[in-house]
């Protein structure tokens, strides 16, 4: 790996402008990790323990940035009841601008190389039939296990702004914004949500210097005891008038009180007072994971994308 540029703080900008331009032609080409969200969420939340794991290419059409290869090599995360979960394949986040798809085939050889002796997995979307078909012939296979009724493929879910029903917390609970609320509870919240959990005080400051993050569309609901009993960030997208969440959570004391509802419905309301028009959510698509795909539907998101994950042995 040492012949490979590890991804810096300055690149996720750069690729945050690519996946804007994408979204703006078609949105459903956004790969899983390559979104504008997403790319500021995981360099924040992981940069800190794991950047040296992390080999990027960027490909430019004069000063434009036209593609990207982000590597997620093995690795070992420790998390807050003391567990350790062993990464041990390599995975790519990866996007290209439809107007250069011919760059394809340039990625997957260089991930090649960057994960070479690894096993490999990509997530392209099935609306990419161009990728899906580089793919295929650089020998990656559709991932039967992933794909499984309990699997991990993802899809995006949007709905526009407009006619948005008004949130109702139950009583004694209110809602907050980051900014209000002591760093160690927000941290706290999200541990709580996503148990056993990584999260640390350290990520959650790399979250906030992370490009796009602010802390007024960070939104927290707070139990009448004072603990933060769900939480999520949407990430304002100014260029496409568009809030991505990510991510959403709720402590497993305080579901089924309508709290996951109540806080997107107000998310929403705010992000429209911040100029936003439209809102993006990724969540797990399989059948066997039902419980976030109940909740966005039940507040108007339908699903625009899904992932095709593909297997390099």
């Amino acid at each position: 790996m040492t012949d490979f540029e590890l991804v810096t703080a300055a690149d996720v900008p750069l690729m945050q402008g690519l996946a804007q331009r994408v979204t703006a032609l078609r949105p459903d080409l956004i790969s899983a990790g390559a979104s504008y969200g997403e790319l500021a969420w995981i360099w924040g939340q992981w940069s800190s323990r794991f950047q040296a794991t992390w080999p990027r290419r960027l490909w430019f059409a004069g000063d434009e940035l036209v593609a990207f290869g982000w590597v997620f090599r093995p690795r070992r995360v420790r998390r807050n009841d003391g567990s350790v979960r062993e990464v041990t394949d390599a995975t790519l986040s990866y996007l290209v601008h439809p107007g250069h798809a011919g760059l394809v085939d340039e990625v997957i050889e260089w991930y090649d190389a960057a994960a070479a002796g690894l096993v490999r997995r990509v997530t392209p979307t099935t609306a990419d039939e161009v990728a899906l078909r580089r793919w295929a012939a650089h020998g990656y296979a559709t991932d039967h296990e992933e794909l499984g009724d309990t699997g991990g493929w993802t899809q995006l879910n949007e709905r526009d702004l407009t006619g948005l029903d008004e949130p109702v917390l139950p009583d004694g609970f209110r809602f907050r914004t980051a900014g209000e609320v002591a760093p160690e509870a927000v941290v706290r919240a999200h541990v709580d949500a996503w148990a056993p959990s990584a999260y640390t005080l350290e990520s959650y400051a790399a979250v906030r210097r992370a490009p796009g993050y602010r802390d007024d569309l960070h939104i927290l609901v707070e139990a009448p005891d004072g603990t933060m009993a769900a939480s999520t960030i949407m990430w304002l997208d100014a260029v496409n008038k568009s809030v991505e969440f990510e991510p959403v959570g709720t402590h497993p004391g305080y579901r089924r009180l309508g709290l996951g509802r109540a806080m997107m419905l107000y998310a929403m309301h705010r992000a429209r007072a911040a100029g936003a028009t439209h809102a993006t959510v990724v969540c797990l698509g399989a059948p066997g994971h039902p419980k976030a795909r109940g909740l966005y539907y039940g507040v108007g998101f339908r699903e625009i994308s899904r992932d095709a994950p593909l297997i390099k042995a």
